[in-house]
This record gives C-alpha cells, sequence and structure tokens, in this order.
C-alpha cells in the first residue's frame, strides 16, 4: 500500500515562484525602461533639423572667410589652473574684441562649453575655462564673420593648431 504524500499549499511549491518570477522580472525591466525613457533627455535629438539644415550654408561662407583672412590659432590649455591662451595669427588688418571658442562633446551636450576669449594685444587672448573630461572634444573659434572648427582629444600633447578646412593638429 502506498502511503500518500502530505499535501503542501501552493506557495510552498519552487517552481510556481520560478513561473511568476520570469514574468514579474520582465515586466519591472519594461517599467524601469519607461522611466528612464520619461526622465532623461535625447540630448542627441534635434527638433528644429531643418533650420539646422539650412544654417549649413551660412557655416560654409564662415569657413571660406577664415581661409580668405588665412586665419591660424595656436592655443594653450592650461588644464591644471582652467586657462586658455589663444594667439591668433591673420592677414586682417583689424582683429576682434573678442573672440567665441566652444568646446562640444560630441554625445553630451550637457558637457559642452563656451569661453569668450579677450584680446591682449598683439594677437593674444585669453579665457578661463571649466574642468575638461577625457575623451574626444570638437572645437569651434568664431568672430562675427569667421569661423575655425576642428577637433581634439584630451589628454592632450603639445599645443593645438587651428586651420581652416583642417583638423586640430598638435605641435
Amino acid at each position: 500500500m502506498k502511503i500518500p504524500k502530505p499535501k503542501t499549499h501552493w506557495y510552498r511549491e519552487p517552481w510556481v515562484w520560478l513561473m511568476i518570477a520570469l514574468p514579474m522580472s520582465a515586466v519591472i525591466g519594461g517599467m524601469i525602461t519607461i522611466y528612464l525613457a520619461v526622465s532623461t533627455s535625447d540630448g542627441l535629438v534635434v527638433d528644429d533639423y531643418y533650420k539646422r539644415g539650412k544654417a549649413i550654408n551660412m557655416d560654409l561662407a564662415r569657413d571660406e572667410a577664415a581661409a580668405r583672412y588665412q586665419l591660424r590659432a595656436l592655443i594653450d590649455l592650461d588644464l591644471r589652473d582652467n586657462l586658455m591662451q589663444l594667439q591668433l595669427q591673420s592677414s586682417a588688418e583689424a582683429l576682434p574684441k573678442m573672440l567665441t571658442f566652444s568646446l562640444l562633446h560630441p554625445t553630451q551636450p550637457g558637457r559642452d562649453q563656451v569661453i569668450v576669449l579677450r584680446h591682449a594685444g598683439d594677437g593674444m587672448y585669453y579665457g578661463d575655462i571649466d574642468e575638461i573630461a577625457r575623451g574626444n572634444w570638437y572645437l569651434q573659434l568664431e568672430a562675427d564673420d569667421w569661423r575655425l572648427s576642428g577637433k581634439m582629444q584630451i589628454p592632450l600633447v603639445g599645443r593645438l593648431v587651428m586651420q581652416p578646412a583642417a583638423v586640430v593638429s598638435t605641435d
């Protein structure tokens, strides 16, 4: 004669909990995904893409103006004291009183910096910078009618050189 097994309650069976845990983990993962989608911004998505596209032609004209003026910028970054020194060489008679230098992070717009450089005479400009994270950065040096663009990588070795239609190089 067989001895009957004692009856157990359903909540004491490990297979029941395994069957409940799998769909429950999918529900929790979905809720976390929804939270992240709602609470973080889409930094790489541009809302006014059409206007940005039209502005490209204006930017190209500014790049051509930089080539006409035969601009060359020699940049020294002091990352310890957060200072920037720029020497601008140009064929133009008058240099601007102020320049705008932009450090643009390729993927995180919250890390971008815009630095106003003050003219100190003889083509020298100075400005204060915030701390710069390691990695690749895009650079833009702008005045009213021209623009220089380039790239750099932190940690920085040597001096940066920006020229029209050229990638930033180091000496």
